[in-house]
């Protein structure tokens, strides 16, 4: 059910999103070089969807080999290092990139003074949507232990699921066919609920990214510049790349079905391919700079920004660099803080094309 209702926002953001920031093109384009430019610039916006497209499949599903390629399986130090390098282009996205973004939309000298020029929106509604990703995490992650919790009564109280067996000292022991054990009146509640919270954090991680993924192709579509959109090809395809690591390592990790992986993976696929062809369809309508489109685009990127910053910060590097299995290894330690400040350093480069 949860499931459902995510794939219902990520359609319903689809379908909202290009009519909000719909606005009155004041351009005329007339002269055969701006033509001329139009079928240059469709030409690269075409290039950028492969590209986007083959780049994100790749970087999200590279994680999901673990059974393939043992180096990338969750337990080996290889995966935290990665994962590491991975958040650190998360969080120099949100940073770097999102977040600058929405300041310059917010504070355009095209929207009215009263009250987006009195206020720091930008501040705020990324604060407050980091605000929402800390409760939503909480609440998610009990819900989910409830549910889990309700569906092990139900099968522990199944027919035919456990037997009573009497020992030879009168003690009653239960046999439960579903794990093909024996339980003893105690539950192992600790592997369970680290698989709650990866679930949780993988899903969550996804809503933020899908949210600034389709404002990029969205912006990219309707771009008539082919030198704006030419350096945008290679960078975003990077974008897309790393940042579909670190969300493949999240769903790696939580241990989805494979029809719930395929879906999560071909969501972050497709999202900013299909921002780029709703970009084109609207092209001819869509004005950038128009107030509409500079208050929806700042607000969308700002809550973004908050959602990456602190699935970054707080569900990535912490939950990791604080497990034991860090603390107790200088070596692991060592790669993870390299990695991280690569991949950082990597994504805020990209910054000087994207």
């Amino acid at each position: 059910m949860e499931k459902q209702r995510l794939l219902a926002l990520f359609c319903l953001l689809f379908l909202v999103l290009p009519s909000m920031v719909v606005g009155e093109c004041n351009c005329t384009c007339d002269s055969e070089d701006e033509v001329n430019n139009k079928s240059e610039a469709k030409k690269y916006k075409i290039a950028a969807f492969f590209a986007i497209l083959v780049a994100g499949t790749i970087g999200v599903c590279l994680p999901m080999l673990g059974k393939t390629i043992p180096a990338l399986h969750p337990d080996r130090d290889i995966f935290f290092v990665i994962k590491a390098f991975a958040a650190g282009v998360i969080l120099a996205t949100g940073f770097i990139h999102v977040l600058p973004d929405a300041f310059e939309s917010l504070t355009n000298p095209r929207l009215s003074e009263n009250p987006w020029q009195n206020f720091p929106f930008t501040g705020f509604v990324a604060m407050v949507s980091a605000m929402g990703t800390l409760m939503i995490d909480a609440f998610a992650t009990i819900y989910f232990k409830k549910s889990h919790f309700n569906n092990s009564q139900a099968v522990n109280n199944g027919d035919g699921d456990e037997e009573k067996v009497t020992g030879h000292e009168g003690h009653v022991h239960l046999h439960t066919h579903a794990t093909h054990g024996h339980s003893h009146g105690s539950v192992d509640s600790g592997s369970s609920d680290v698989l709650l919270r990866h679930r949780v954090i993988a899903q969550v991680l996804e809503l933020g990214i899908v949210v600034h993924s389709v404002i990029i192709g969205i912006s990219l579509g309707a771009s008539e510049n082919p030198s704006t959109i030419r350096p945008l090809v290679a960078a975003l395809s990077f974008h897309q790349f790393f940042e579909g690591m670190g969300l493949g390592g999240c769903i790696t990790q939580a241990k989805f079905k494979a029809k719930s992986v395929a879906i999560m993976a071909l969501f972050f696929s497709l999202t900013t391919p299909v921002g780029i062809l709703i970009g084109i369809g609207i092209s001819s309508k869509y004005n950038e700079d128009s107030p509409n489109a500079l208050i929806v685009e700042g607000i969308f990127n700002s809550a973004s920004a908050g959602i990456l910053i602190y699935m970054a910060l707080v569900d990535l590097l912490a939950a990791d660099f604080m497990s034991p299995k860090m603390q107790n290894s200088g070596r692991l330690q060592l790669g993870a803080n390299v990695s991280l400040l690569l991949g950082a350093g990597l994504m805020s480069l990209l910054a000087k094309w994207a």
